[in-house]
């Protein structure tokens, strides 16, 4: 056995790693340990980023969400005024078309008493005409006279008839 070449080379390792073993073994799991280290460090990190993404992605889903109901409220209120506007508008050509319709009742109105009274002025007209030619033709002059004498004997009395 001692003559063996397989011997002398387990026998070799084992005297290497007995002797060099713990001052290759402690650098090496150090260097293992340190990344190990490095690795919960960046996978530390990577959670945390994760949670921080999460969390923004939350923020402005809640954000969009809130943007959504104003713009929604900003959406029905202007809809609203848009109705009360066209009601409103509505209601001042009603009374806009009622006070013109008025007015033009009014001028119609107008026009037709200004007719009446065109009408009863030449029909004046007319009958005092016809009665100054009625009364030239049928009255002499003495009988015109006499007329105008008693006319102005009934003055008074007539016009107390009238006063009272």
């Amino acid at each position: 056995m001692f003559q063996q070449a397989g011997f002398w080379y387990a026998t070799s390792f084992v005297l290497f790693f007995a002797v060099f073993g713990p001052k290759i073994w402690k650098p090496l799991t150090q260097l293992l340990d340190a990344r190990a280290d490095r690795i919960r460090v960046e996978l530390e990190e990577a959670a945390r980023l994760r949670r921080e993404a999460e969390q923004m992605r939350e923020d402005a889903m809640r954000e969009r969400e809130q943007a959504y109901a104003e713009a929604n409220a900003v959406v029905e209120q202007a809809r609203k005024q848009a109705e009360d506007m066209a009601a409103k508008a509505r209601l001042d050509a009603e009374e806009m078309l009622r006070r013109r319709e008025q007015m033009a009742r009014d001028r119609i109105s107008a026009a037709e008493r200004a007719a009446v009274e065109e009408v009863r002025a030449a029909a004046v007209e007319a009958a005092f005409g016809s009665a100054r030619r009625v009364i030239g033709e049928t009255i002499d002059a003495q009988s015109a006279s006499a007329f105008i004498d008693k006319a102005i004997a009934d003055l008074p009395a007539s016009l107390t008839a009238h006063a009272a």
